[in-house]
């Protein structure tokens, strides 16, 4: 299960606030708005505290998700009812590229652009140019 998928579903189960720790340093805590799949986070009523400085009261921040360090989750959080609601829902199985052709007999890998090299325009075999 992935932390970024119990984070998509966290603000929709609850209004408690977090502690998310930066990597330069700053910790942010707030009420979880939004988590996107590259975990870019959106937090509302903050409290972003500096080293070596006062905290300051912010109403709306965005962070990206690749400067963060870690997220502090409150104690008295519920985490077996939102790991309930995060479970990956599993498709059936499709043709889409993890689905493999096991009674076919063809042994020979796709290519990709068939013969020739494929991935070409139209019939023209010359130096592309246009008359």
């Amino acid at each position: 299960m992935k932390l970024v998928r119990f984070l998509m579903n966290m603000p929709n189960a609850t209004n408690q606030p977090i502690t998310v720790e930066l990597k330069n340093g700053n910790s942010v805590n707030g009420q979880l708005l939004s988590c996107s799949p590259s975990m870019n986070i959106s937090l509302k009523n903050i409290k972003l505290v500096q080293p070596h400085q006062d905290p300051q009261i912010l109403q709306f921040i965005s962070i990206r998700g690749n400067q963060i360090r870690q997220i502090i989750l409150p104690d008295d959080l519920n985490i077996d009812n939102l790991l309930a609601n995060s479970v990956v829902k599993i498709k059936g199985s499709g043709a889409g590229p993890g689905n493999k052709d096991l009674a076919g007999g063809n042994d020979r890998k796709p290519t990709r652009g068939g013969f020739r090299g494929g991935r070409g325009g139209g019939a023209s075999r010359g130096r592309g140019r246009a008359f």
